[in-house]
């Protein structure tokens, strides 16, 4: 279908045009709009339609773009959720004091003292005891079952008193050289101080007659006080050993002290040494364990007074470090160990450990200043070097 329009202006000629319209069944369009000449504006050609593939991209673009939604918008929704759960959990950190260690010389000054004063006491009950022990000619030894099958040999008891002061000298060295070493000094102190206390109670309540014939025992003062002081004054000064010929009395059977020693002295050394010193800790119980089996071979001792000396020994040495390195049993409602009649001392004298006391060791005199000059120097030498 064609059509021909003539536009003639009266006043001037306008060019002669001519448009040629072709319409096959379009969709129905909108109005046409005139412009300022008259003639029709053109419509925009209609969007073709998309093909299959170009529709297949366009659901996977969409469906992309959904998942995308969905897993921005959960993500949304956990930071919110991880937000109200940390505004409602609240946690408050105590500031606990710098120094968790503090050394506190005067605790241990009072441990030592309390020690001391033990160790004296049990001169006097050794004393006091000596003068109720039974004629040996009277009153025979006790059977033991240790000595029925083995014989004394007579410097046994040497070897023990030998292994004591070495193991005693070997844990001096070590605490000296320990960081730690007022607080560790203190519990020794403690330690031993509590062992001699349970000797001097065991020792007055029960008498036992000497474990052998072969033993030497001093005359009976009975009513002399100036030879009972002498005899406490020459005990002490010789260190209650036979070796040094100080101990001549009898009675102080039940527990053995020389055992105290020697297992409390191996104790304390592999408590505060490192692991890896397995080799110094083999030393040392070789050492503790010959030095308590010579005190039965030389017949110096029943072998009940070794056994409750071990068993009085290890165990108060365990309960004491047990209550020392578990900070939560000392305010713990259902600690039988706070049932101790020393709980109280030991509240006084670890009051303010509130941690594990670590193995370290340092030099127990400072370096002069010359030797710290000249350490620097090669320090610095070597860190040149490299």
């Amino acid at each position: 279908m064609a059509a021909s329009e003539l536009i003639h202006d009266s006043d001037d000629d306008r060019p002669h045009v001519e448009v040629n319209v072709e319409t096959t069944n379009p969709p129905t369009p909108p109005h046409p709009s005139k412009v300022s000449n008259g003639n029709l504006t053109p419509h925009a050609p209609s969007p073709t339609p998309p093909t299959d593939a170009q529709g297949r991209k366009n659901k996977q673009g969409c469906s992309k773009l959904s998942s995308r939604l969905q897993q921005s918008q959960l993500i949304h929704t956990l930071s919110n959720r991880i937000k109200r759960q940390c505004d409602y959990v609240k946690i408050t950190v105590t500031e606990e004091p710098a120094d968790r260690l503090p050394k506190e010389w005067w605790k241990t000054a009072v441990a030592f003292l309390y020690a001391l004063f033990n160790l004296f006491f049990t001169t006097v009950v050794i004393t006091i005891v000596h003068e109720r022990v039974p004629d040996k000619s009277v009153n025979p030894p006790l059977p033991d079952k240790f000595f029925d099958y083995v014989d004394r040999v007579p410097w046994a008891f040497t070897v023990t008193e030998v292994n004591g002061l070495i193991l005693v000298g070997l844990w001096l060295v070590q605490w000296l050289f320990l960081e730690h070493k007022a607080i560790i000094g203190r519990r020794c102190f403690f330690l031993i101080g509590t062992l001699y206390m349970y000797r001097c109670v065991t020792m007055y309540i029960t008498t036992l007659p000497v474990p052998g014939k072969h033993m030497v025992c001093a005359p009976k003062l009975y009513n002399d006080s100036t030879g009972k002081i002498w005899r406490i004054l020459r005990l002490i000064s010789g260190g209650g050993l036979s070796m040094t010929g100080s101990h001549l009395m009898c009675g102080d059977f039940l527990y053995s002290g020389h055992t105290v020693m020697l297992t409390l002295s191996y104790l304390f050394i592999k408590e505060y040494s490192h692991r890896w010193m397995w080799w110094y800790h083999g030393i040392c119980w070789l050492l503790s364990a010959s030095g308590v089996i010579c005190i039965l071979i030389g017949h110096e001792h029943y072998s009940i007074d070794v056994v409750i000396a071990y068993f009085a020994t290890t165990r108060v040495f365990w309960w004491y470090h047990t209550m020392a390195n578990t900070h939560a049993l000392r305010r713990a409602p259902n600690n039988y160990l706070s049932r101790t009649w020393w709980n109280p001392i030991f509240n006084f004298l670890e009051k303010n450990v509130r941690t594990t006391v670590p193995i370290v060791f340092s030099c127990p005199v400072a370096l002069p200043s010359f030797c710290r000059q000249s350490y620097s120097i090669v320090e610095g030498g070597e860190g040149g070097v490299t």
